[in-house]
């Protein structure tokens, strides 16, 4: 191709939405020497396409964690068979891995920043069960369930979250808004939703490690709302297990897509 050409080449961009189980991999971002999700989407995406791509992640979830929607974007200068590319990407992708869709965007949106709002649930197993162990964390104490919702409520107060990041995290912020949070009885399980901008590393999972500490009675509403006043991470609760932790939807402005939902 002739440099006059390669001048005016367009590059065309991708949004993958994927699923996958978290449990054998050591989360979603690449890193030297472990099995990641990352890398195994941009392994099977160049050998499909026989290009090297790499793929960009609308965030990253820690080892363990599972994820009923990622989304991912990746970069091309030729246009692809959308249905064609899921197909054989999920013949080679490992099982514990799955594309549901992939659609053409606006070469200037961003997986990461032109999110709207991320969800995550957190489930928990009241009950002992030899198939759910894996999936659900086990606590089989009570809870008192209604101190865990005022609790949510508390979130709602404050923006900056610092006390419940990881130490040592490289942001410029600690603010996040929280769009929704609350628990919810399902038979045997219990179900925390939450929804907001952005979300801190190990958020999540320090969240509800605080919020179990309040429904066992072994924190106040007034000491939770303090936890969150201090900015320290050493004040409130050890972080829930990663394996209860899914990330359930990515939301964006239906603008961002080049054509409409077939």
């Amino acid at each position: 191709m002739s440099i006059e050409l390669q001048k005016y080449q367009i590059s065309l961009r991708y949004f993958i939405d994927l699923s996958y189980n978290g449990r054998a991999y050591h989360g979603w971002q690449i890193q030297p020497d472990v099995t990641t999700v990352q890398a195994e989407l941009n392994h099977a995406l160049s050998t499909v396409l026989r290009t090297p791509l790499e793929c960009m992640g609308a965030g990253r979830t820690d080892t363990g964690v599972h994820a009923e929607q990622m989304i991912a974007h990746f970069d091309l200068d030729t246009r692809i068979d959308s249905k064609d590319l899921v197909y054989k990407l999920n013949v080679l992708l490992p099982k514990d891995i799955h594309i549901n869709s992939i659609r053409e965007v606006h070469p200037d949106i961003h997986a990461r920043f032109d999110a709207l709002s991320r969800t995550y649930v957190y489930k928990i197993s009241r009950t002992k069960n030899a198939f759910k162990y894996q999936y659900e964390h086990i606590h089989t104490l009570p809870l008192d369930v209604n101190l865990m919702n005022q609790a949510t409520k508390i979130l709602f107060e404050y923006t900056d979250f610092q006390c419940f990041s990881k130490a040592k995290t490289d942001v410029k912020t600690y603010d996040c808004r929280i769009m929704e949070a609350h628990w919810e009885v399902d038979k045997n399980s219990l179900n925390f939703t939450i929804k907001a901008d952005r979300f801190l590393r190990n958020m999540v999972r320090a969240i509800v490690g605080t919020m179990i500490e309040v429904g066992a009675k072994k924190r106040t509403l007034e000491e939770f709302r303090k936890i969150i006043s201090s900015k320290n991470r050493s004040n409130a609760g050890t972080s829930a297990p990663a394996h209860g932790l899914y990330l359930i939807h990515i939301e964006y402005p239906k603008s961002i897509y080049v054509h409409k939902e077939s």
